[in-house]
């Protein structure tokens, strides 16, 4: 007896959503993906690709489109205020990193989701979603599903008219995001990160002419909230990054974080992935890859499963623990570089220089980037 084609209907079309659309239809899911915009796009800037993300493209056939004229970076360096080298290959072990343009990464990941027979709808509006696999629109349209996604973003209203919200926490702190020209001068393979205070610069060299420059500082730190930036500011913190930030341009503004935490990912047949479920600081780089990651073994999970239910029970068991202490270690990681005391600056550099002694520590914190996919 021939089993009927199982059908997802997944709200919203950012990396989480269509890596999840793509996932499902390669099991053999039909899939619809609802996108609230007049057109798919991403806003942003560069991205970081871990070693869970590149293993999850390659599973959905869009590696080579994603990294396309990207960067290998082989260290990531990080410096103090007194240009000390603290950290020269962080979290690197053992894993590859690439860094690329959002933008890209985003087309890649339509076009492997379009190849596998995923339908993408455009100014469709989800206003949230009930157990028994109904999504329901803004229009007062519903749709039945064997499973719904909810991947709608930090406000998801999948997630919130579940009741599975537990908190959503604005840290007080963010970072402006931006793409400048890229010189021959520039450094090459390598992501440079500056620390100053609660202030934080990173270069990170993302396409063969762009690169992608990241500029982080505490919410009640005015002067580096402004957009466009402060550059007279930022170099005065950062000297010997003048030369990216005499480049910088209008084309990025300074956001603030959040963390997303829920009683649980799923009820009934309805899942929520990506920041929807674990929104996170991104001081580790990880906040689309572990997207991507819970996308693609959702699938997984469910074509290994006799029903969504007990698929959706045992995806949750097997990444949450992943997720979590990402976006824990995540949350440190920006407390140490937001909130430390200026007159224990030297006691941080000690801290930072010691952590990066330890394999075993840098491969707990990067627990995502050594975690099986599938």
């Amino acid at each position: 007896m021939v089993q009927e084609k199982r059908h997802a209907e997944i709200a919203g079309a950012g990396i989480a959503g269509l890596t999840a659309a793509t996932a499902l239809a390669q099991a053999g899911w039909s899939v619809r993906v609802h996108e609230r915009g007049e057109q798919l796009r991403e806003i942003g800037a560069g991205i970081f690709m871990w070693e869970n993300a590149l293993r999850v493209l390659e599973a959905i056939g869009a590696y080579d489109e994603a990294i396309d004229g990207g960067e290998r970076n082989q260290y990531w360096e990080i410096r103090d205020e007194r240009e000390r080298l603290l950290q020269s290959g962080w979290m690197m072990q053992g894993t590859r990193l690439y860094t690329v343009l959002r933008s890209q990464l985003h087309k890649a990941l339509a076009t492997a989701a379009a190849r596998s027979g995923v339908e993408i709808v455009v100014n469709s509006r989800v206003s949230g979603a009930t157990e028994d696999g109904t999504l329901i629109l803004e229009s007062g349209e519903r749709l039945k599903a064997d499973l719904i996604v909810g991947a709608d973003g930090v406000g998801s209203a999948v997630r919130n008219s579940l009741g599975l919200t537990k908190r959503v926490v604005d840290l007080q702190d963010g970072c402006g995001r931006y793409l400048i020209p890229r010189i021959p001068q520039d450094a090459a393979g390598k992501s440079l990160e500056y620390w100053n205070g609660g202030r934080r610069v990173g270069v990170v060299p993302a396409s063969e002419d762009k690169v992608y420059l990241y500029i982080c500082c505490p919410a009640n730190d005015v002067p580096g909230r402004l957009s466009p930036p402060d550059k007279t500011s930022w170099k005065a913190s950062f000297p010997a990054l003048s030369s990216y930030i005499d480049r910088l341009t209008d084309n990025g503004r300074w956001a603030s974080f959040s963390d997303v935490t829920c009683h649980a990912w799923h009820k009934g047949k309805v899942a929520i992935i990506g920041d929807a479920a674990h929104a996170m600081s991104p001081n580790l780089g990880q906040g689309a890859g572990v997207s991507m990651q819970t996308g693609f073994v959702l699938a997984d999970q469910l074509s290994k499963s006799v029903d969504v239910r007990t698929g959706l029970h045992l995806w949750e068991a097997r990444q949450r623990p992943v997720v979590d202490a990402t976006q824990k270690f995540s949350r440190l990681y920006g407390r140490v570089g937001t909130r430390w005391p200026r007159p224990l600056l030297d006691l941080r550099s000690a801290l930072v220089w010691g952590v990066g002694k330890s394999t075993r520590l840098q491969r707990r914190i990067n627990v995502a980037a050594h975690s099986d996919v599938t």
